[in-house]
């Protein structure tokens, strides 16, 4: 077997056992989650001006977090998606390799997928870059932060991810004024991570 052979290997199987773990850690989606009588009734919003992300619970904000967002050379896809998968602990891989879960993974401790190929919410072993506009699309949150929100959310929960800076959005977080600040634009084309 080739060392590029064994490498892959080595991702598949840690994929694998990463996908186990996760089917294991979600549990039956049909259990209620804290404060919330209706499971579906739990969203993400991430505003990209803010950088910030907030949990509602029958529309109500039950958390907020700082976060980084995609740099201007690879911005956050704008949109609606939902949350497809969920990893503890994920490997990251770029084409010729793959580094494990630990200190040194840019994924940080959590991995929450987006129904958007490559992007997602995860934790950073950057800590500093929490607040910039830093990262390749994803939305990123320090790992005590990730550990948190990826106990409150399931797989089918939508995450909104939002450009421009709006009166509802600042409420939300908690600010009285609108920042005077450019609002951003949508991407016109998604990196591949």
């Amino acid at each position: 077997m080739t060392r590029i052979e064994r490498t892959s290997t080595a991702a598949l199987l840690a994929a694998l056992i990463s996908l186990v773990a996760e089917v294991r850690a979600a549990g039956d989606p049909r259990t209620p989650r804290e404060g919330v009588q209706d499971a579906s009734a739990r969203r993400i919003i991430v505003s990209i001006a803010e950088r910030r992300l907030a949990l509602l619970a029958n529309d109500k904000v039950i958390r907020t977090y700082r976060t980084a967002v995609g740099a201007p050379r690879s911005p956050s896809p704008v949109g609606s998606y939902q949350i497809v998968i969920r990893i503890s602990n994920p490997s990251y891989s770029v084409p010729g390799k793959v580094v494990p879960p630990g200190p040194g993974n840019p994924l940080g401790t959590r991995w929450l997928g987006l129904n958007v190929h490559g992007y997602g919410i995860h934790g950073t072993n950057q800590p500093k870059s929490i607040g910039t506009a830093a990262s390749h699309g994803c939305i990123r949150l320090q790992n005590k932060d990730i550990e948190e929100l990826f106990g409150l959310v399931r797989a089918g929960d939508t995450v909104e991810i939002l450009p421009e800076f709006s009166e509802e959005l600042s409420r939300m977080f908690g600010q009285n004024d609108v920042p005077a600040q450019a609002p951003m634009t949508a991407p016109t084309k998604a990196p591949r991570n």
